[in-house]
């Protein structure tokens, strides 16, 4: 059995760097193909875009899942690696592997089954809803594929490998980028192209991650117990993540209240707040893997300086993108459109997007830190109550009081800071340090 790794510097800042960057690359490619392809598709018309539109919407419901096992997954396997036993973190692989074989059949049959229905619900017309079933149909068969290498993502960042995901997602999404167009146009197959191209890299990618683990291991036996206890932390991060949703939603609703001007600046606001959510997970991403590997290896100060440095490390990112944002605020919302009305509206907004900022930089370093270390329930729990007594409270009354905008983001306001005040109120207790190969 190898040394705990835990005992060497892990938490130095180029480690971190090692760790966050390659996770950052991963994190975006798969947003960006969605660009392209939308682009590719565009071009087919707008009742092809509508599809594709819708098609997507559902289909971002198994990328979520992913999201989830993945993270679970890296918690479990670093402690498993800090312990100093490789073999056991590749195990968690393995089992999360079953897991998502299991699932992405399951959400690859729902597909089929329910595209017809669910396209005609979301759909505004008859056209727009059968083009869309007809993408979602073919679409569906990616999902196994999709949370395999979502698993394998999630093991290998346990093991604080980077390299190997970094490569099968670029190249699987270069191959989807390379396909969808030649499918689409000289291939003639329009819509259909474009699903087939996504179902193609979505399978190579899981089958290259699904190699990478047959040549770690030759131990594949399914074990219940262990899928079972990862059922229990996706379930919780599964919650947590339908707390955000609900907020999210109910957030757009109000907005679009306010009227046309109001949502579509809302919607520029609420996708810069993604963006960068999304590079700022990359720092998650390494708190987990360095976090679990601490703990993993019985050294609960080690746990600490990295919870410390890394939290250091999201807050200073996010203020450099509170400034880039700030600095760029006469120009940004020209970007997406050039209507003078929705610029009015954006700049009601901009002071709390900004403002917000490097809070929100401090909690998804922590999200990070506690998932890493296994306090998922805790997560949860704070999750909820911050929608609950925050967030949608206060969005729901400034559509009563007609508070326009500022009301809305004001909920947003207070859903960070309430949940940035708990987490490093649980950061600097003792209740999250728990030490050892499991939790």
């Amino acid at each position: 059995m190898s040394p705990p790794v835990a005992s060497e510097p892990t938490a130095t800042p180029r480690r971190i760097a090692a760790l966050a960057l390659p996770a950052l690359v991963v994190l975006a490619a798969e947003p960006l193909y969605v660009l392209v392809d939308t682009a590719v598709v565009g071009h087919l018309g707008p009742l092809e875009l509508a599809a594709i539109a819708v098609g997507g919407t559902v289909m971002s419901v198994a990328a979520w899942f992913g999201t989830l096992m993945a993270y679970g997954t890296t918690g479990r396997a670093a402690r498993r690696f800090g312990a100093g036993d490789r073999a056991a973190a590749v195990a968690e692989g393995v089992q999360a592997s079953w897991l998502a074989l299991a699932m992405g059949l399951l959400l690859a049959l729902l597909g089929l089954v329910g595209a017809g229905p669910v396209a005609h619900l979301l759909a505004g017309n008859e056209q727009t809803a059968e083009a869309a079933a007809g993408w979602m149909r073919i679409a569906a068969f990616g999902a196994p594929g999709l949370l395999l290498a979502a698993a394998g993502n999630g093991w290998m960042r346990g093991v604080q490998e980077t390299r190997r995901p970094l490569w099968i997602v670029l190249g699987a999404n270069v191959l989807s980028a390379v396909l969808c167009p030649v499918l689409v146009y000289p291939l003639g197959l329009g819509l259909t192209g474009s699903a087939i191209a996504n179902v193609t890299a979505q399978t190579v990618g899981g089958g290259l991650f699904l190699v990478a683990l047959i040549r770690e291991t030759r131990d594949l036996r399914p074990v219940p117990s262990i899928i079972v206890r990862q059922v229990v932390l996706g379930r919780d991060l599964l919650i947590r993540g339908a707390a955000f949703q609900a907020c999210f939603l109910s957030a757009t609703a109000v907005a679009s209240r306010f009227g046309i001007a109001a949502v579509g600046a809302h919607q520029i606001g609420l996708q810069l707040w993604f963006f960068a959510a999304l590079a700022l997970d990359a720092v998650a991403i390494a708190a987990q893997s360095l976090v679990g590997a601490a703990l993993g290896a019985g050294d609960a100060d080690q746990a600490r300086d990295v919870a410390r440095r890394v939290t250091v490390a999201g807050g200073v990112a996010a203020v450099v993108f509170a400034a880039l944002a700030a600095a760029g605020a006469p120009v940004i919302p020209g970007w997406f459109t050039p209507d003078p009305a929705v610029h009015d509206q954006a700049m009601i907004i901009w002071p709390w997007f900004v403002g917000l900022l490097p809070f929100a930089g401090v909690v998804y370093a922590l999200d990070g830190v506690l998932i890493g270390a296994g306090d998922v329930a805790f997560l949860r729990t704070v999750t909820i109550l911050s929608a609950v007594l925050g967030f949608l409270p206060a969005i729901w009354l400034a559509y009563a009081l007609d508070l326009g905008l500022g009301g809305v983001w004001a909920g947003l306001g207070l859903f960070t800071l309430i949940r940035f005040v708990t987490l490093v109120w649980r950061w600097r207790s003792p209740r999250w340090v728990v030490v050892g190969a499991t939790r």
